[in-house]
């Protein structure tokens, strides 16, 4: 059956079609734990059948269900309701209607139960991201306490971390596994049932039933009210081009399903979460991309991961966490996920010269020299970071290797354990100098020094770092540039220093960051662009001249909406605006196939091989990057930069763009305290202040 997930905030519910909890990997989730392992429908001890089910808004679903045959029960002689909400815990209505002329008699029952799993161990029996045959057994249901006055009942964790409440509407008997309805219908009768499951952690009591009813009520208010906000401050679009205007639509709407508080609740205002279904948390490099690629959004997002990317900043050496001082947080957990694993892991090589970059790119958007001063010890904790823990044999290149056994064995955004592959098909050993991460650093060191010049009024900082930015750029061209096939740049160097030479999408972050060479952007170009690493639907991860080439593979093949959309932004970078329109285009064009709502990840298959992009079976939707990638396509597609100096948003698009990018406005920007519209009429864009 199809799987469906709803989800508000980091509480989530994945259950099947029917809206049933009760496949292995099912379940409410909250804090990284299961609180619900199973709530399952019978209409006299049979399933019922689906007329039809779906989100109808990322929080709330509807499930249409009818009767099968039973004893008592001509076939579609009933019909069923189901509607669910999640915000803090999970509300369910169920109404059940005679659609016949003859009284009808019926059992429906409710199993329930919680085995207060936590997360990382529920995904390891998922095939996809885990290892079904080799994961540990997850932890036994609990069997419920039967509260008879309060009509309710009570699942405690045994461990003292967590607590269900499942609270009934209408009295019924008690089964083996939940509750069971005795219900006679009358002619078009309706009988319905709520159940409100509310959650607790660390032992908290349980609420009374008439508070957890009211608690709901202001739940779906409040949440209701927070998309509103959400809708009414991200700029609105109107466009000729229907791909277009329905996948940034997807994106806005995908991108406040994934928003979240931090674990610790920490002020900071909501940002991204990486994905679901298990991701919904904090992940460096996932979030601080995401703001990136959504700054036509306003700054919201990033000041909020600015500010909590900062207080997870590590301080500390931690070995059992892959930390050192000044590294930015890969990975954020908690409840019983925090207790059993981590609470807070560190393996990444990137996050720390991202950060930086984000820092810069919001000043760009705000002018807001109160942030950059706000997060003046911060950034020079992540500058020392780089040179003093990533730079781990001073060769000036930043390598990762894991220090801890529960660590990620890849530490660049291709954190696959197959990612690192020599041409020939031989994977390369720790530790690894991945070549995007060279480009985030001279990024980040040259964006920096501006910081150092134009606020923090430190000349003898920005003189530094821009200094290292260009001994960097000169070591790196020497140390990674590959002269056969073209030319390009190896997708890493490998502990021995060789070159990791795979052809890979890497190189595209590279025009990014700006440490290609001038001489060396054509054949860069060349080399993505050629048929090798291009698809006809986006560029590949990796070419297809590599042994380890697969485009089923993870990060061996397949094409990535982010990556696409960082590639696309490099090649704007450098006014090769065919290549960068024809990403945009293919990516819009691929939105289209999956019902405008970008996956995670979709197959390599060529286009000339396939009419429609192959669904990659594992990919997350909605996942955080690929929800900005249509918004990122977009600012491209109109050119929209800020410029600082002058407090405008500006364009630098070709002076005629192709036909099929049609007509579009784009309302409501907001950058520097004002309000613009972008348009694009004839080929030609423009902008205005609102």
């Amino acid at each position: 059956m199809t799987q469906q997930t709803i989800l508000e905030g980091s509480t989530f519910c994945i259950c099947d079609e029917l809206g049933d909890v009760r496949e292995t990997t099912h379940g409410l989730f909250a804090d990284d734990t299961r609180f619900l392992s199973q709530l399952e429908l019978t209409i006299d001890g049979k399933r019922p059948l689906l007329l039809s089910s779906g989100t109808v808004e990322y929080f709330s679903a509807a499930y249409f269900l009818r009767n099968p045959l039973t004893e008592r029960l001509p076939l579609d002689s009933v019909l069923i309701k189901r509607e669910r909400f999640v915000g803090d815990g999970m509300q369910d209505h169920i109404e059940v209607t005679n659609e016949t002329t003859e009284t009808l008699e019926l059992r429906l029952e409710l199993a329930v139960a919680a085995d207060f799993a936590d997360i990382i161990s529920v995904k390891e029996w998922d095939f996809s991201l885990g290892d079904p045959i080799h994961a540990k057994p997850l932890p036994g249901p609990v069997t419920p306490e039967r509260d008879g006055p309060n009509n309710q009942l009570m699942l405690i964790d045994p461990d003292g971390l967590g607590r269900t409440q499942v609270i009934f509407s209408e009295r019924g008997d008690s089964t083996a596994h939940g509750v069971g309805y005795d219900i006679t219908l009358a002619p078009r009768e309706t009988w319905s049932v709520r159940i409100d499951v509310g959650i607790g952690t660390n032992g908290e009591p349980g609420r009374e039933p008439h508070v957890v009813e009211r608690h709901f009520g202001e739940e779906r208010a409040r949440v209701s009210e927070s998309v509103a906000a959400w809708e009414l401050r991200v700029p609105q679009i109107r466009a000729s081009w229907d791909d277009l205007r329905q996948t940034f639509g997807q994106s806005v709407n995908d991108l406040a399903a994934l928003r979240m508080h931090s674990p610790g609740d920490m002020g900071h205002g909501k940002l991204p979460a990486a994905g679901m279904p298990w991701f919904m948390t904090v992940f460096g490099r996932d979030t601080l991309i995401t703001c990136m690629q959504t700054m036509l959004f306003g700054p919201e997002l990033a000041r909020s991961a600015l500010r909590e990317l900062a207080t997870l900043q590590a301080t500390e050496l931690d070995p059992s966490r892959d930390a050192e001082p000044g590294k930015i947080v890969h990975e954020v957990r908690r409840g019983k996920c925090a207790s059993k694993w981590f609470d807070r892991y560190y393996g990444t090589a990137d996050a720390t010269p991202l950060f930086l970059i984000l820092l810069s790119e919001t000043w760009r958007w705000t002018d807001d020299t109160e942030l950059v001063h706000e997060l003046h010890e911060p950034a020079l904790a992540a500058l020392r970071w780089i040179d003093e823990f990533g730079d781990r044999d001073g060769d000036g290149f930043v390598e990762y290797g894991r220090r801890t056994e529960r660590g990620l064995d890849n530490q660049s955004w291709k954190d696959s354990g197959d990612s690192q592959r020599f041409h020939d098909g031989r994977f390369a050993q720790v530790p690894i100098a991945p070549c995007e991460v060279q480009g985030y650093v001279y990024d980040a060191k040259r964006r920096m020094a501006e910081l150092a010049r134009e606020v923090w009024r430190d000349p003898a900082l920005s003189e530094r770092l821009e200094s290292d930015a260009e001994r960097l750029r000169a070591r790196f061209d020497e140390a990674y540039w590959v002269a056969e096939r073209g030319g390009y740049y190896a997708l890493a160097l490998d502990a021995e220093k060789n070159r990791v030479d795979s052809l890979c999408s890497n190189i595209g972050h590279l025009l990014w960051s700006g440490i290609v060479p001038p001489p060396r952007v054509d054949a860069v170009v060349d080399a993505l662009m050629g048929d090798d690493l291009w698809s006809g639907w986006g560029v590949r991860t990796m070419s297809q001249a590599e042994a380890a080439y697969s485009p089923l593979s993870y990060h061996n093949g397949t094409v990535w909406p982010h990556d696409n959309s960082l590639i696309a932004w490099g090649l704007a970078k450098h006014a090769r605006w065919p290549e960068a329109y024809r990403i945009v285009r293919s990516m819009l064009d691929a939105a289209g196939t999956f019902r405008n709502q970008l996956p995670e990840v979709f197959a390599g298959l060529s286009r000339a091989e396939s009419p429609f992009p192959i669904a990659y079976p594992t990919a997350a939707r909605p996942q955080a990057w690929a929800a900005g990638t249509p918004v990122l396509l977009l600012q491209l597609l109109l050119g929209i930069q800020p410029n600082r100096r002058r407090q405008v948003i500006e364009t630098v698009a070709p002076l005629e763009l192709p036909a099929w990018t049609g007509d579009v406005r784009l309302s409501g920007l907001r950058a520097f305290g004002r309000v613009w519209d972008v348009r694009l009429e004839d080929g030609d864009v423009s902008v205005a202040e609102a």
